[in-house]
């Protein structure tokens, strides 16, 4: 029975559905754990599914995957067989034909446990039970004179399971987790979930979760270890991958004994609205690495959502990676042409201006046979876009970069953008991000480079860009508040209808007029279409279009 353990956390990114790449990453972890801990280190902790990646989503159901998987952690576990520390690894898992999320202990050159998750989420981006049935409620695990309670993620959000591990004598619990981000989730996950579970049982937590990008969710990382008081005794950085060794002590007390983290160092969280803005870096980062492309385009139109992208663009992946294209018609202010080339100076970036005109007159010509007798209306308005979309499109298929979409969510949820148009791209990092946050990320990063920037210190757009009002200049003298109410009194109203699901009398009650709340509900749900052919972005709030918030397209529903 030891009196000491060195528990090495491995905070890591991962590439789903990459299980030898994941197991080679893992392996490396685990060298370089014994080369700082000069082989003291007893036990390395991944991430939950760690070796598949997570989420997996209909992937899982490949036979083939499964196979390998069980061949990668065959593997894993034969590199145990060097004395050197053992293995906490999640993975997927089929007993009895059934499939679980679990994790497996690796020690010996053998697999010498494995647990199973027993709280399956089922709401928001999670759809653990379409793949997975639950364990029975897991057992400790023996480790070197140490009982270790090995709940996964969901099982700590609720009381059920530490309590039944601290029943059976756990003495540490470790809790894997593929914990996605969310404004302010990261408090919650220390003070509302594991130091309750802590204080509840009595018995020290630590928690560790995966950083990185994964399509349209994002990983902050930000593990801890929390003691059985609610003390802090570690906690990892959060936007980085992080291998972290604490050093464990059995001490007594009374009777019995406890098993305490030595102090380590505690990293502070990122403060918002950096948080948000690493968010949408690591996201487009990562997705624009994962799939291997080899940098972006973005129209660059002199307004402040292609400017925050293009900023977000140059700090994901280097200015050399950018490029950004200014696509003017003839209602193109010179301010706008301006801005936009003071935006891509500020940051490094390539532009290039290719005029829409003569594709504009081409149109004109050819559809004035079908349009004879009809004014000039938002079909006009749309083709621009749509100019503008083919035209950066058909430069990302020349060339190679991927297009990114620079609509927000304000936008996105009435229906105020072009399908086929402005809508256009593989990525957009802004569609989870209102209005008004596009404008305080902005000031933000004006003043601030991000820590996981690659971007320049200072200023990345003119001021003017953000204090002027935004328009899409597709017609004369156009603003947006033309079209929409102001955007903090916009951004409001959809704050209640999406993100918490208010009825049109809740927020008349609120003070809203009620002929612009029946109005913006309605806007909400006719665009439903649009949303549903719009690219991919990264969730930053409690209910992101898309895997969050999930209406049909056709329905009669209104709430007034």
């Amino acid at each position: 029975m030891a009196d000491t353990l060195t528990i090495t956390l491995a905070q890591l990114n991962q590439t789903v559905g990459d299980l030898a790449g994941n197991a080679d990453t893992m392996l490396a972890a685990r060298r370089r754990a014994i080369a700082e801990t000069d082989g003291a280190c007893d036990l390395i902790v991944f991430p939950e599914m760690q070796l598949v990646g997570y989420p997996p989503e209909d992937l899982i159901q490949k036979p083939a995957l499964i196979e390998r998987a069980a061949l990668e952690l065959t593997r894993l576990a034969e590199a145990t067989a060097d004395s050197g520390p053992a293995m906490l690894v999640g993975s997927v898992f089929v007993r009895d034909g059934a499939l679980h999320n679990g994790v497996a202990l690796l020690d010996g050159g053998k697999v010498v446990a494995t647990r199973f998750k027993y709280e399956l989420p089922n709401y928001g981006t999670f759809d653990e039970k379409r793949y997975f049935l639950p364990g029975p409620l897991p057992e400790p695990v023996l480790f070197k004179g140490a009982m270790l309670g090995l709940p996964i993620c969901e099982d700590i959000w609720h009381p059920d399971v530490c309590r039944h591990l601290a029943e059976l004598g756990a003495d540490i619990f470790i809790c894997v987790n593929g914990s996605p981000y969310e404004i302010d989730k990261d408090v919650l996950r220390i003070d509302g979930v594991a130091k309750r579970r802590a204080i509840d049982t009595g018995i020290p937590l630590a928690y560790l979760n995966r950083v990185g990008g994964q399509d349209e969710i994002v990983f902050d990382g930000a593990s801890f270890v929390v003691g059985p008081e609610g003390a802090l005794w570690a906690q990892l950085p959060d936007w980085e991958e992080a291998i972290v060794h604490t050093r464990w002590n059995r001490v007594p007390v009374g009777a019995g004994y406890r098993w305490r983290c030595e102090p380590a160092e505690v990293n502070e969280p990122t403060e918002h609205p950096e948080d948000i803005y690493c968010a949408m870096v690591m996201a487009l980062r990562d997705y624009v690495e994962k799939n291997r492309f080899p940098g972006v385009v973005l129209g660059l139109s002199g307004g402040i959502d292609s400017a925050l992208c293009a900023a977000i663009a140059v700090d994901a992946l280097g200015a050399d990676r950018v490029w950004c294209v200014m696509l003017p018609s003839r209602y193109t202010s010179a301010e706008s042409l301006e801005d936009a080339a003071e935006c891509a100076r500020l940051l490094g970036c390539r532009i290039d201006t290719i005029p829409i005109e003569p594709a504009v007159a081409g149109f004109a010509e050819m559809l004035a046979p079908a349009f004879a007798r009809r004014q000039p209306d938002l079909t006009e308005e749309n083709i621009q876009s749509r100019i503008r979309g083919v035209t950066l499109m058909a430069l990302s298929n020349k060339f190679g970069p991927m297009l990114v979409t620079t609509g927000n969510k304000s936008e996105m949820s009435v229906g105020y953008a072009t399908i086929y148009g402005d809508m256009n791209g593989g990525y957009n990092p802004l569609k989870d991000a209102y209005k008004t946050t596009v404008f305080a990320v902005s000031r933000w990063r004006n003043t601030r480079k991000p820590k996981i920037g690659l971007g320049p210190e200072g200023a990345v757009m003119p001021d003017r860009v953000i204090i002027k009002p935004p328009s899409a200049e597709l017609r004369p003298d156009q603003k947006d508040s033309d079209s929409l109410p102001p955007y903090e009194v916009l951004d409001a109203i959809l704050f209640g209808l999406v993100e918490h699901e208010q009825s049109v009398e809740q927020l008349v009650a609120e003070g809203f007029d009620r002929d612009v709340v029946v109005r913006i509900e309605r806007l909400l749900h006719v665009a439903e279409y649009k949303r549903r052919q719009a690219p991919p972005g990264v969730k930053l709030g409690m209910r992101n279009f898309g895997r969050d918030r999930r209406y049909p397209i056709s329905h009669g529903f209104r709430t007034a």
